[in-house]
């Protein structure tokens, strides 16, 4: 029984790793489409790429089966894209806060990773990931809440990010049973799903307003 567990685990595991090659993808098609990050918070932005980047490297650093978080490094390389595409259309690329923000992320990040950084700080920032990650979601949806419009968001993107939140709360309560980890995806998968049926309500609401303002006319 419990090879059997482990083995619809790792089912699960390579699922969830290969939908996250595409994660982000449908937002960065959304945002070079239409040359706008309007209703894409930066802050929301930062603060996953925080969340993100510490997993990754607690459990790196932990030794836990690259099956069961090879996402996050996944999700980075496309979250690098993606702030760099909103800083693009927001004329921030050439900032002098935003080069320095990239030079001290990733000093800081490559001393974590080689454990210049003493090990014990990833086990006292880990358990801040889950409201880090939770602000982030929450600033998003704030955001398309407060604006009425979510033209910018991709569905698509917020439907992945549930599903692959949800199968890892599984693939996680198996292999290790961590209770960080299991509680940041119990709570990602929720905001996640927030979001997506916020955009689904607004787009909806948008396209309603638009057949209706045609019709007068």
């Amino acid at each position: 029984m419990e090879m059997d567990m482990q083995a619809i685990a790792n089912i699960f595991s390579i699922i969830t790793i290969f939908v996250c090659f595409i994660l982000k993808i449908p937002q960065i098609w959304y945002l070079m489409a239409i040359k706008s990050a309007v209703g894409i918070p930066l802050l929301g932005l930062m603060l996953e790429l925080t969340s993100y980047t510490v997993m990754t490297s607690y459990n790196y650093t932990n030794g836990y089966a690259l099956l069961t978080y090879l996402e996050y490094p996944v999700i980075l390389a496309q979250e690098f894209l993606l702030i760099y595409l909103v800083l693009k259309y927001r004329n921030q690329v050439n900032n002098i806060k935003s080069i320095f923000f990239a030079i001290c992320y990733f000093v800081l990040s490559t001393c974590i990773l080689i454990q210049v950084v003493p090990k014990y700080v990833l086990t006292i920032l880990a358990p801040m990931c889950t409201p880090i990650s939770a602000s982030s979601k929450l600033v998003q949806l704030l955001a398309i809440v407060r604006a009425k419009n979510a033209d910018s968001v991709s569905l698509l993107t917020w439907f992945i990010s549930a599903f692959t939140n949800t199968t890892r709360i599984f693939t996680i309560w198996v292999d290790s049973g961590d209770i960080l980890l299991l509680g940041n995806c119990i709570i990602s998968s929720l905001l996640s799903s927030s979001i997506m049926f916020s955009a689904l309500y607004y787009k909806s609401r948008s396209k309603r307003d638009d057949g209706k303002y045609v019709k007068r006319e």
